[in-house]
């Protein structure tokens, strides 16, 4: 596996991993009308492309495909971490994971789903608050949590 930064290049392949990972991992926390609000069919490329340039993202492959990515602003908000829905368990989110918060000093804040709350926890991360996020009409839970890294 390597890791390196986001291309433009790699929008149309993040999206897709996004909605496969959602719809296929996720489902074990979340209702399929949830998942359609949070990982819906169709997608705004530009604004996906234009979040992804405008914060640190990291992007893993393996064979030139791309199997993951992260990514994390300037404030410390740790905002997408996600893993093709067949890399699952392969350390792909740990490296991604270590490489973001090593840009970062202070307090990183995520708002995890219920499936990766497990994982940030292990990874020293405490939890600040349960909340529900509302996307059209649809309530999704999920978790504020923080983890203070000095570097």
């Amino acid at each position: 596996m390597k890791l390196r930064k986001y291309r433009e290049s790699d929008c149309e392949a993040i999206v897709s991993l996004f909605y496969d990972t959602v719809h296929n991992v996720n489902i074990r926390d979340y209702s399929e009308i949830q998942l359609n609000v949070w990982a819906p069919k169709s997608a705004d490329f530009k604004g996906w492309n234009k979040s992804l340039l405008e914060t640190r993202t990291a992007v893993a492959e393996i064979e030139n495909v791309v199997v993951g990515f992260g990514n994390i602003d300037s404030t410390g908000y740790l905002d997408c971490l996600f893993v093709h829905k067949n890399h699952q368990g392969e350390g792909i989110a740990t490296a991604l994971c270590d490489a973001l918060e090593a840009t970062a000093n202070g307090v990183i804040t995520t708002h995890s789903s219920i499936t990766a709350k497990p994982f940030f926890e292990n990874r020293g991360y405490k939890l600040v608050r349960k909340q529900v996020v509302e996307r059209q009409g649809v309530a999704l839970i999920n978790y504020v949590m923080e983890k203070n890294q000095v570097i």
